[in-house]
């Protein structure tokens, strides 16, 4: 069986799961599923361009989009290794932080080794009780996590393939609960149009998340009626599972203008998960290039609604914004990005990137 034909039948593998996952979340399911930070959006890049980053995706924070992505080049000399960090200010103080690491371990084929971590901290909230409702003086907190290792690959000369497995946790006080799961991908680099690129991610495939915790157990009294009989028994109670958000993305890149100075792209793709309904995210980005210098101003438009129950007024944000500076020593790299995302209702937010390669 010659590589072409294993290409082949890992594409079909992946849209066939397109297929599934859709007939699955033909009726929304809005609000059902745990961790809904998984699909919040990873990266000043990616949230500069209205999320439509599917097919863009390289470097480290291709990680939490398409992990095929790690193993792109949009440029020959492109490192495939480095370092990212990103930090968002998100509503009601939250804080969403996530790094990530690319480690290229065979430069024959392309093949870049991936690690991440996602840690979003809820920060200190009072205890209140029905005798206490202004609080009790005690505090508690809430965190997300989810951290994963990955491993992408060039299997021919257009095609990039890539996977993730992750482990995802919550926790809230003394309860916790998590799953594993995994994510692939896909990038098509095509000869036409300047380089048109296709790209396809199925995220967050796995098992179901159930809160468990010593607030589940309680003392329990079986046979009250009984003398002699133990009125002193442990028992749980058991709490319902839920799904985590699997979701598929399906962009397409198109760079309208490439030359020595300047190169100006856009994106588009469907979104899907399994807890809300089919939209759209648009973007683009311009580079404006220098021999060792890009300064890249982006902005997009996320959540496009592509289904008749979605309207647009079902979300409170659409507009993006974003601008990365990127320069270059030698042969390390570095880089920021920042990216503003108005809310209409909830207020502004903002995230942050630091970048290295190597």
């Amino acid at each position: 069986m010659n590589l072409r034909l294993n290409t082949s039948i890992a594409l079909f593998g992946l849209l066939s799961l397109l297929f599934v996952t859709q007939e699955v979340s033909a009726q929304s399911k809005v609000g059902t599923t745990a961790a809904p930070f998984l699909t919040m959006g990873t990266g000043a890049r990616a949230n500069g361009v209205g999320h439509a980053y599917t097919a863009i995706a390289t470097g480290p924070d291709a990680l939490f989009w398409n992990p095929a992505g790690i193993s792109v080049r949009f440029e020959d000399d492109d490192p495939l290794g480095g370092i990212v960090f990103s930090n968002k200010s998100w509503l009601a103080g939250i804080n969403y932080n996530a790094l990530a690491m690319t480690i290229p371990v065979s430069s024959s084929r392309d093949m870049v080794l991936g690690l991440h971590a996602i840690f979003l901290d809820y920060g200190r909230m009072d205890i209140r009780t029905v005798e206490q409702p202004e609080g009790n003086g005690l505090t508690f907190g809430a965190y997300d996590l989810s951290t994963g290792i990955s491993f992408a690959s060039r299997l021919t000369d257009s095609f990039h393939l890539g996977g993730t497995v992750k482990y995802v946790q919550q926790s809230i006080y003394d309860m916790r609960a998590s799953t594993v799961a995994v994510d692939i991908g896909f990038t098509l680099v095509t000869p036409y149009m300047n380089g048109i690129r296709i790209g396809a991610s199925l995220t967050n495939f796995g098992g179901k998340m159930q809160m468990d915790g010593i607030n589940t157990q309680f003392v329990h009294a079986p046979f009250r009626d009984i003398r002699g009989a133990n009125d002193n028994v442990t028992a749980r109670y058991t709490l319902d599972e839920w799904n985590i958000p699997v979701q598929f993305k399906f962009g397409v890149l198109w760079p309208l203008i490439v030359s020595e100075y300047v190169d100006w792209y856009v994106m588009a793709e469907s979104d899907q998960t399994n807890d809300q309904y089919l939209n759209a995210d648009l973007g683009s980005q311009l580079v404006l290039k220098t021999r060792t210098t890009r300064v890249i101003p982006r902005i997009g438009y996320k959540d496009f609604p592509l289904d008749r129950d979605f309207a647009f007024n079902q979300v409170d944000s659409h507009w993006t914004f974003g601008i990365g500076l990127q320069t270059r020593v030698n042969r390390m790299r570095f880089a920021v990005d920042f990216a503003y995302i108005p809310f209409e209702n909830l207020g502004d937010t903002s995230m942050i990137d630091l970048r290295f390669y190597f």
